[in-house]
C-alpha cells in the first residue's frame, strides 16, 4: 500500500510538472485525455517500470484529481495546485466497484492488486458500493467506502430552536442557559509535543532515530486530533438530535485567527499574546463544528442558520440596547438601559437565537443557510 500511494504520488508530481513545463513553452494546458496517454510510457522508461506494480485505475485517478484541481484553479475555486510531500496525505482510490468485494461479516475486503484484507469495521455499509479510496493516517491504513442508495425526505423529530454562542473558555452556550466545556486537546498536549520537537531538533537529519521521534510527533498529533474530532462528534449528534433549528454566528475563523507580526515597515503589537489566543482558537475546531452541524442537520430533516456575529454580546436581550458598557467583564453582562444582569455567554446566545428567528419571519433581513447549501455570506438579522 505504501508503494501504491508512492506510484500515486510520483505520477501527480510529474504530471505538475509537465504542466508547468508546458506553461513556461506557452503550448497551454495539457487536459486530461492527452496526460493519460503520458502514464503507458512511463511505465516502459527502465527508471519508473516499478508504476507497473501499481493499479492502472488509481494512476489515473490521480490524474483525474490533479485535472480537477487545476479546473478549481482556472475558476478562482482554490489555489494552483502544488506538489505532494511523501508521508502527506498519501492515498489512492479504486473507481470500478466491480473489482471490489466485501464481507461484513468475516470483516475482510478484497482490493485490486491487494487481494483479501481484513480490516476493523466502525459502520455498516448500507446501499451499493460506487468506490474505495485507501488512505495513510499516522501508521494506520483507512478504507473509505462510498456507497449509493435512495433514503426517504427526513423530517425532524423536535420542533425546538436554540442559539449558540462559542467560545474559549466555554466551548459552546446554549440559549437554554446550557454549556458545553472545552476539552483543550492541543493545550493537555502541548508540553509533551514542545519536548519531542526538541528532541527532533538534535537528532541527525534523516537518521533512524529522527525517523523514530517524527513517528511519535505524528502519533502525537493524530491523538490530538481524535480527540478533538471525537468531542466534536459527540456534541454536534446532541445538538441535532435535540432541536430542528440551530443558529450560529458566521465566524471568519481564518481571519480571526490571523498572526499579528506586521511587516518589517510596520511591526505588530502583542505578537506572543496573539498567537497563544489563535492557538486557542484553532484548538476548539469551530469550522468543523458548523461543518458537522450542517451535514447531520440535513440526515436529520433540520435546519442551521448562520447569522452576523456583530454586537451579539453587547446587546441587551431583553430591552435591545447596544452599548459597550454593557459587557462589564468577560463572564458578566448588565445592561446600562434597563438593568439587566446575566451570563455574558447566555446572554449573547438568546441574541443569536432572536436573529434566527428574524431569519425565519422574515429571510430578506438575512441569509438562512439550508442545509442542503454551503455556508455562505451572512448579514444581520436586527434592523
Amino acid at each position: 500500500m505504501s508503494r501504491f500511494a508512492g506510484s500515486c504520488r510520483y505520477v501527480y508530481n510529474r504530471a505538475l510538472a509537465v504542466q508547468q513545463e508546458s506553461h513556461k513553452a506557452e503550448a497551454g494546458y495539457v487536459r486530461y485525455a492527452d496526460m493519460a496517454k503520458s502514464l503507458p510510457l512511463w511505465k516502459r522508461d527502465p527508471d519508473t517500470v516499478w508504476l507497473k506494480e501499481s493499479p492502472s485505475q488509481a494512476l489515473q485517478q490521480t490524474l483525474m484529481d490533479l485535472d480537477k484541481g487545476f479546473q478549481k484553479f482556472f475558476k478562482k475555486q482554490s489555489g494552483y495546485p502544488k506538489f505532494k510531500k511523501k508521508g502527506q496525505h498519501d492515498s489512492f482510490r479504486f473507481p470500478d466497484a466491480k473489482q471490489i468485494k466485501l464481507e461484513e461479516d468475516n470483516q475482510r475486503v478484497f482490493l485490486p492488486k491487494l487481494g483479501w484484507i481484513r480490516y476493523r469495521k466502525s459502520r455498516s455499509i448500507e446501499g451499493s458500493i460506487r468506490n474505495a479510496t485507501v488512505s495513510l493516517r499516522g501508521e494506520k491504513w483507512y478504507i473509505s467506502i462510498q456507497t449509493q442508495r435512495d433514503v426517504e425526505e427526513p423530517v425532524h423529530s423536535s420542533q425546538s430552536i436554540v442559539g449558540i454562542d462559542v467560545g474559549i473558555s466555554k466551548f459552546a452556550t446554549l440559549s437554554t442557559g446550557d454549556v458545553i466545556v472545552p476539552i483543550h486537546s492541543l493545550r493537555q498536549r502541548e508540553e509533551k509535543l514542545a519536548r519531542l520537537q526538541r528532541q527532533l531538533a538534535k537528532k541527525k537529519k534523516g537518521s533512524k532515530n529522527a525517523k523514530k521521534i517524527k513517528r511519535k510527533i505524528q502519533k502525537c498529533h493524530m491523538k490530538i486530533a481524535n480527540i478533538r474530532n471525537d468531542h466534536l462528534h459527540k456534541t454536534t449528534t446532541m445538538l441535532c438530535k435535540n432541536h430542528a433549528v440551530i443558529v450560529v454566528e458566521d465566524l471568519q475563523v481564518k481571519k480571526m485567527s490571523r498572526s499579528a507580526k506586521g511587516t518589517t515597515e510596520c511591526p505588530g503589537t502583542n505578537v506572543k499574546t496573539k498567537s497563544e489566543l489563535n492557538k486557542s482558537i484553532l484548538d476548539q475546531g469551530w469550522g468543523e463544528f458548523v461543518r458537522q452541524l450542517t451535514y447531520k442537520q440535513k440526515w436529520k430533516g433540520g435546519h442551521v442558520i448562520l447569522i452576523a456575529p456583530h454586537y451579539t454580546s453587547q446587546r441587551c436581550h431583553c430591552c435591545g440596547h447596544t452599548a459597550k458598557e454593557n459587557r462589564t467583564s468577560q463572564a458578566r453582562f448588565c445592561c446600562t438601559a434597563c438593568g439587566h444582569s446575566e451570563n455574558a455567554d447566555v446572554n449573547a446566545a438568546k441574541n443569536i437565537e432572536a436573529a434566527g428567528r428574524a431569519v425565519l419571519a422574515c429571510g430578506e433581513m438575512a441569509i438562512a443557510v439550508s442545509v442542503n447549501q454551503e455556508p455562505s455570506k451572512a448579514i444581520q438579522a436586527f434592523a
